[in-house]
């Protein structure tokens, strides 16, 4: 059996925890010529399931600029054969629907993970990145509309822990 330790199951786990996120991302996401920003602020609980091979990310936006508060799920899954991570998002904001995967892995502290969709009717290769950090870590989302020879970032969480 792969001793998974090995191999980036635990990369995420700077992760785990209860978070403070600051938001930023342009107000429509779904438009490749939207040039306004908002900033609004969530918080975010992550804990680790399936023996650590995976993990649950839990977040509340109670008061966005582009809409009704709404509640956030990722699931993020470890693939030992494969040595990369899958992330789902779902969202109260489209009940029902859960995202394709982004794929991925860690190289170092910077993880880079993608995902082909079509967004507001446009075929995009999506983008996250993540820096690990276990104080401050940063997600950027990043859209590429020209199969990845170009890329136009749409949406920046920093996060800082929590007490308790």
């Amino acid at each position: 059996m792969l001793d998974v330790t090995d191999h980036g199951a635990h990369a995420f786990d700077f992760i785990h925890g209860s978070w403070r996120v600051r938001n930023t991302k342009l107000r429509d996401t779904t438009d490749p010529s939207c040039e306004e920003w908002v900033e609004f602020d969530a918080t975010s609980e992550v804990f680790p399931v399936l023996r650590g091979v995976g993990h649950v990310d839990r977040m509340d936006v109670p008061h966005p600029p582009d809409g009704d508060p709404f509640e956030g799920f990722t699931l993020r899954l470890f693939d030992p054969s494969a040595a990369t991570w899958s992330i789902w998002w779902s969202s109260s904001r489209n009940p029902g629907h859960l995202e394709p995967p982004m794929v991925g892995a860690f190289t170092g502290d910077h993880g880079v993970f993608l995902a082909d969709d079509v967004v507001g009717g446009h075929t995009v290769t999506v983008r996250f990145e993540w820096r690990a950090d276990q104080v401050s870590p940063r997600w950027q989302q990043s859209f590429s509309y020209d199969a990845g020879r170009t890329w136009r970032p749409n949406w920046t969480m920093d996060f800082s822990r929590r007490a308790g």
